[in-house]
C-alpha cells in the first residue's frame, strides 16, 4: 500500500509537470490588496450570560472562539478578569480564520469576564467580551432531593452533577414559571437519566410546573419502567407495568387527565383522579404536578391538591429499571403511544420519601415566585393574567372580561364588561375564619353589581338557575345605589340564617370621583366586619359562616349563586386582589393597603 501511495503521488506530480506545458497556467502570486479592516472575534464558549453549574468549587473549561480577517491575523491574546492567560501569533494554518480553543483551569466560584483580543498584520485590533459566571455548588433546598432540573441554560441534574442523554432535538421554553427558562418538549424528543444516583428504595416523590401542550392529545411525562422484551413489537412497542412508574397525560374531553400507573412486582395499579386530575389546555397556565409514593398508597396532587390516592398491597418494584425518561414514555411505555411530549416543564424535582401534602405545598411557596404572606391562599394581581399566584392556578373566565389598561398598582388591573366574570373552585380556600381585600374603582353602570361571592346552588328558586338567593351559607360582597352613591354590603351564611353587615353611609363610596378605593371584609366565628380605605364601616355578631355547598368563587359577579336580586356582573376596575383563611385584625389590613 505505501508503495502504491508513492508511485501514484509520482505520477500526479509528473501530470502536473506535463500540465504546464500544455496550455494550463502555472500559479502566481496575488496581491491581496489593501486591509479592509480591524479582524472579527466571534465567541462561543463561554458566551456573554454564561452560567456555570457545576457543584465543583473549581472548575476547567475550554475557551472557544473565531478570529477573521480579510489580510491575516497576526496575534491573539486571551484574558481572564484582565490577566493573559494565552497568547497567539505568528504560522496560523489559516492565516485568514483562526479556530481555537484554549483550556483554562481555574474558574472559581462567582463572576468573570472573559476578553479576545485579536490584531492584524496592519495593527488593526479588535477586543470581544463576555461576563459569564460560576454559580455557587447547588445546595438542595429540601430534605430527601435526590433530583435538581431547572432547564434554566441546559439539562444538567445538579445533585449528582449529571448531564442528562438528549434523544432528539428537545428544546427551550423562553420562559419558565421560577426562572427565565424551561424545557420545551418537540417531537420524537426527551432527556434520560440513569437511576444509579436516585436512591431507590419503597418511597418516592416527584414535584415539577407543566404547562400543557395538548397536540400529542396523549404523551409520557416520567417514567422509570423495565424493558418489555417479550411483546411482539419489542423494542419499537414496550409496556411492562409491573415494576416502577409511569406518569402520562390523556385527553379527557378536551382536557387533558394526569394519570399514576405503579408497579408493585405481579401487577399494577392505577391513580386516576377523573375529572380532579384534569388540565384545561386552553388556560396556557403553569400547573404544579406532584406525586408521591409510599409502602401503602400512591398519591396524584394538582396545585397542591389531593385529586386521588390508591391503596398499594405491597411496595414499589425497581426491577429492571434503569433509566429516568423525562417529557416521553420512551423507550419503555409506548405501547398505548405516549410518546414526546410537546409541554414545557420547569422546576422538577425528585425525592427518596413520600411527602406530605403540606411539604409539597410548601415546596410550591418556595418555588412559585410570589412569596404568601402568613394565611394567604389568593393573590391576583391582574397584570394581564388571572393568575393567583399563591397556586399558579388561572381563573376560567364566563364572558369576555378585560383588563383596564391602568392599576392601583403593577402594570394593569381586571376590568369588568357585561355579563363577564371569573370563577374559581374553593379548594384550599374554606376555613373558620375568611378575609378579603382589594382595590376597586367603581363604575356605577350597572347600578348594582357582585363583588366577591361564595355561596351555595339554590336548587329551591322557582327560576333556578337563572336566579338564586340562597343567603344560608357562604358570603355576598356587592354593591348598590344609595342616592348616587355606591354602598358596599357583606351577608354571611351562618347555616339556618344569614346575617347582614351594613354600614349605611359609612360603607358609602362616590362613583363621580373616579377613584381607587381599598375594600376589605373579614370573617371570624363571631363577627363579620366592612372596611373601606381601612376605616370600619360596619361590624356585626354572627355565629360563624357555613361553606355548605359552597364550591366556587366568583370574582366580580354575583352569577351564578346570588343573581335573585340582580346582582350581576361588575362593569369597575378591581386589582390587587388578596383572600386570607384568617379574620385579618385592621392594623393587618392597613399594612396591606400600603403595599
Amino acid at each position: 500500500m505505501k508503495i502504491f501511495i508513492n508511485k501514484f503521488f509520482g505520477i500526479v506530480a509528473l501530470l502536473l509537470v506535463l500540465s504546464c506545458d500544455n496550455g494550463i497556467d502555472p500559479i502566481t502570486k496575488v496581491d491581496p490588496g489593501a486591509d479592509a479592516g480591524a479582524p472579527q472575534v466571534t465567541l462561543k464558549y463561554p458566551v456573554d450570560g454564561t452560567k456555570i453549574k457545576v457543584n465543583d468549587p473549581v472548575v476547567a473549561i475550554n475557551i472557544e472562539f473565531e478570529v477573521t480577517d480579510d489580510i491575516e491575523v497576526e496575534t491573539i491574546s486571551v484574558l481572564i478578569n484582565n490577566s493573559e492567560i494565552a497568547s497567539m501569533s505568528g504560522d496560523f494554518k489559516d492565516y485568514r480564520r483562526v479556530l481555537a480553543e484554549v483550556p483554562f483551569d481555574n474558574v472559581t466560584t462567582g463572576q468573570h469576564e472573559l476578553k479576545i483580543v485579536a490584531t492584524d498584520i496592519s495593527g488593526n485590533n479588535t477586543t470581544a467580551t463576555a461576563n459569564f459566571e460560576k454559580e455557587p455548588p447547588y445546595i438542595p433546598l429540601f430534605a430527601n432531593e435526590t433530583i435538581y432540573m431547572d432547564f434554566e441554560t441546559d439539562y444538567t441534574e445538579f445533585i449528582s452533577v449529571t448531564r442528562a442523554t438528549e434523544v432528539g432535538n428537545p428544546g427551550f421554553a423562553g420562559e419558565g414559571l421560577a426562572s427565565n427558562n424551561a424545557y420545551a418538549g418537540t417531537e420524537d424528543s426527551y432527556l434520560t437519566l440513569p437511576t444509579s444516583t436516585m436512591q431507590l428504595g419503597n418511597e418516592i416523590s416527584a414535584i415539577f410546573w407543566y404547562k400543557v401542550n395538548a397536540s400529542p392529545d396523549r404523551a409520557g411525562i416520567l417514567v422509570i419502567g423495565p424493558e418489555d422484551p417479550t411483546n411482539a413489537d419489542y423494542p419499537v412497542k414496550q409496556n411492562n407495568r409491573n415494576s416502577g412508574f409511569r406518569l402520562f397525560r390523556e385527553n379527557a374531553g378536551g382536557d387533558q387527565r394526569i394519570k399514576l400507573n405503579v408497579g408493585i412486582g405481579d401487577k399494577n395499579v392505577w391513580v386516576d383522579g377523573g375529572d380532579a386530575s384534569d388540565i384545561d389546555p386552553n388556560k396556557d397556565e403553569w400547573v404544579s404536578i406532584a406525586f408521591t409514593i409510599s409502602t401503602t398508597e400512591a398519591r396524584v396532587y394538582i396545585n397542591g391538591q389531593l385529586a386521588k390516592e390508591s391503596a398499594l398491597e405491597s411496595p414499589v418494584d425497581w426491577t429492571g429499571t434503569d433509566i429516568l425518561s423525562i417529557m416521553s414514555g420512551a423507550p419503555r411505555f409506548t405501547g398505548w403511544n405516549h410518546k414526546s411530549d410537546n409541554s414545557y416543564m420547569d422546576e422538577l424535582r425528585f425525592f427518596n420519601v413520600a411527602l406530605s401534602q403540606g411539604e409539597i405545598q410548601n415546596i410550591l411557596g418556595v418555588t412559585n415566585p410570589y412569596t404568601p404572606a402568613d394565611g394567604e391562599t389568593m393573590y391576583m394581581a391582574f397584570d394581564g393574567t388571572y393568575k393567583n399566584w399563591v397556586t399558579g392556578a388561572t381563573a376560567t373566565t364566563v364572558g369576555s372580561p378585560g383588563f383596564a389598561g391602568e392599576s392601583k398598582l403593577g402594570a394593569d388591573a381586571y376590568a369588568g364588561v357585561d355579563d363577564a366574570y371569573l370563577t374559581f373552585p374553593t379548594t384550599g380556600l374554606l376555613s373558620g375564619e375568611f378575609s378579603a381585600a382589594m382595590w376597586h374603582k367603581v363604575n356605577a353602570t350597572p347600578d348594582r353589581a357582585g363583588v366577591l361571592v361564595i355561596g351555595p346552588e339554590d336548587t329551591g328558586n322557582a327560576n333556578y338557575p337563572d336566579v338564586q338567593n340562597n343567603r344560608n351559607a357562604g358570603f355576598r360582597f356587592f354593591r348598590e345605589d344609595a342616592g348616587g352613591m355606591q354602598r358596599f354590603k357583606l351577608n354571611v351564611g351562618t347555616g339556618a340564617a344569614n346575617v347582614w353587615v351594613d354600614g349605611g353611609t359609612a360603607a358609602d363610596v362616590d362613583p363621580t370621583a373616579n377613584e381607587w378605593v381599598h375594600l376589605a371584609f373579614t370573617i371570624s366565628g363571631s363577627k363579620a366586619i366592612v372596611y373601606i380605605n381601612g376605616e370600619v364601616a360596619k361590624e356585626s355578631d354572627i355565629t360563624g359562616v357555613d361553606w355548605t355547598g359552597c364550591d366556587i368563587l366568583s370574582i366580580m359577579s354575583g352569577a351564578p349563586r346570588f343573581t335573585g336580586w340582580n346582582h350581576k356582573s361588575d362593569s369597575s376596575f378591581l386589582d390587587e386582589l388578596h383572600l386570607y383563611n384568617k379574620a385579618l385584625t385592621q392594623s393587618e389590613i392597613q399594612d396591606i393597603m400600603g403595599n
